[in-house]
C-alpha cells in the first residue's frame, strides 16, 4: 500500500512539473490564455512594477512616424521616405511565461510599424533557404547565386550570405536610389570622405546600414523566386497562427523582374518607411517560436542549427548575430540576464527578447530605447 501511495506521489509531482514546463501554443483566432504570475513563483509586484515603467516611458518622438522618422535620420545626406508609413498607437506590450501570457498593456492587436525588428524576420527567411537548400550554405559567395553585376568587383565578389546576415559586408553601390555611404555616415567627414573611404575587408567590421539589409531581402526575393513575404507567409506566419493582418512592404521603386513576372523587393526595416507593419501578439507568437527552438507544437519550422547560427556572435561585434541582437559580454549586455538571451530591437523601442533561462518571451512597443535595459532590470525582480 505504502509503494502504491508512494508512486501516485511521485506520478503527481513528474505531472506538475511536466505541465510547468510545457509550452502552450495559440490557435489562430483563439483567445490568448493568461496565467496569473504567483502559479510560476513570479513577484506580481515587481511585474506590474515593469508594466508600469513600460507604459510611463513612451517613446518620445512623434506619434506621426513619417516625422520620427524624418527627424531621426535628418543627418542623413539625401534621406527620403520612400515607402509607406503609419501613424502608431501608444505604449504597448506582452510578456509570456511558457507561452502563457503572464503581463499585457496597451491595445496588443494594433498594427504598426516595427522598423528593425523586420530584421529577424529577414533572417528568418535565409534560415528557410538554407533549411530547404535553396541556400547550400551561408559561407556561399552571393554572387554564385546572384550573377547580375549587383555582386560584380573586386570587393563585392567577396561577400557571402554571412556578411551581409551579420551587417558586415561593406558592399558598395546603390540599390532603389540609397547609397550605401550615405546610410548612417560617420560622425567625422563629410560627403566626400564617405563616398571615397577605403573600403573594410567582408567579416571585420559591422556597419548598421539599411542599403546593405535590403540588398539581402533583393537576393533572397531571387532565389526564393517569389516575393519574400509570400515565403515567410507561407513557411512560417500561417503555421504559428499569425493574423491576416500583418503586412510587408518595399519601396515604391523597388520592383524586380523574377521569371518574367515584376516582384516588389521588401526593406529589411522601415528607415525609409516599409518593413513589416504587425501587431503585438504575432511578434509575440514569433518569439515563441524561437523560444521552443523552431517548433510550433510538434511541428519543427526553422532548424534547431540555423536558430544557433543566427545567435552565434559575430567576429567584429559579440553583441550581434545574423540580424539578432545578443545579451553576451559587450557594449550591449544586460547584467543579470544570461548571455544565452537574444532580440529583435527596431526604432521607436519595438523589441522581441527571448530568454530560455525563465521560459519567457518580452514583446514592447513604443518604449523609449533608451529605457530597455532599465525595464529589463525591473522585471528581472520578479524571478
Amino acid at each position: 500500500m505504502k509503494k502504491g501511495l508512494l508512486f501516485l506521489i511521485a506520478l503527481s509531482t513528474a505531472l506538475s512539473t511536466f505541465s510547468q514546463d510545457t509550452y502552450y501554443f495559440p490557435e489562430r483566432n483563439s483567445d490568448w490564455i493568461s496565467k496569473s504570475p504567483s502559479e510560476y513563483k513570479i513577484n506580481e509586484a515587481s511585474l506590474d512594477k515593469a508594466v508600469t515603467f513600460a507604459t510611463n516611458n513612451e517613446y518620445s518622438g512623434s506619434r506621426d512616424l513619417r516625422i520620427a522618422i524624418l527627424k531621426g535620420f535628418e543627418r542623413e545626406p539625401f534621406h527620403e521616405i520612400l515607402g509607406p508609413t503609419k501613424k502608431r498607437g501608444g505604449p504597448a506590450g506582452l510578456i509570456l511565461k511558457n507561452g502563457y501570457i503572464i503581463a499585457s498593456w496597451g491595445d496588443t492587436k494594433r498594427v504598426d510599424m516595427t522598423f528593425s525588428v523586420t530584421k529577424s524576420f529577414l533572417s528568418t527567411v535565409a534560415g528557410l533557404a538554407e533549411d530547404s537548400g535553396i541556400i547550400r550554405a551561408t559561407s556561399d559567395k552571393v554572387g554564385l547565386y546572384i550573377w547580375d553585376g549587383t555582386f560584380d568587383g573586386t570587393h563585392n565578389s567577396k561577400i557571402s550570405w554571412e556578411h551581409l546576415l551579420q551587417q558586415n559586408s561593406d558592399w558598395s553601390g546603390e540599390l532603389w536610389g540609397g547609397k550605401d555611404w550615405a546610410d548612417r555616415p560617420p560622425r567625422e567627414g563629410g560627403l566626400d570622405d564617405w563616398k571615397f573611404r577605403k573600403l573594410n575587408e567582408p567579416g571585420t567590421v559591422m556597419e548598421y546600414n539599411d542599403v546593405r539589409v535590403n540588398l539581402l531581402a533583393y537576393s533572397l526575393t531571387h532565389v526564393w523566386r517569389k516575393p519574400v513575404p509570400a515565403v515567410l507567409k507561407e513557411h512560417l506566419m500561417d503555421k504559428i497562427g499569425a493574423s491576416t493582418t500583418w503586412r510587408w512592404f518595399g519601396y515604391e521603386n523597388a520592383w524586380t523582374e523574377v521569371d518574367g513576372v515584376e516582384v516588389k523587393s521588401v526593406t529589411g526595416g522601415g528607415h525609409s518607411g516599409g518593413g513589416i507593419f504587425i501587431n503585438t501578439e504575432d511578434m509575440a507568437r514569433f518569439g515563441l517560436l524561437f523560444l521552443n527552438k523552431g517548433k510550433w507544437n510538434d511541428d519543427q519550422l526553422i532548424s534547431e542549427k540555423w536558430i544557433k547560427k543566427a545567435t552565434t556572435p559575430s567576429m567584429p561585434n559579440p553583441n550581434y548575430g545574423y540580424l539578432w541582437w545578443l545579451n553576451t559580454k559587450g557594449d550591449r549586455h544586460w547584467d543579470g540576464w544570461s548571455e544565452e538571451l537574444y532580440y529583435a530591437a527596431g526604432f521607436g523601442g519595438n523589441f522581441i527578447v527571448i530568454d530560455q533561462e525563465h521560459d519567457l518571451v518580452v514583446v514592447t512597443r513604443w518604449l523609449e530605447p533608451s529605457k530597455i535595459e532599465d525595464f529589463m532590470t525591473i522585471l528581472l525582480e520578479a524571478f
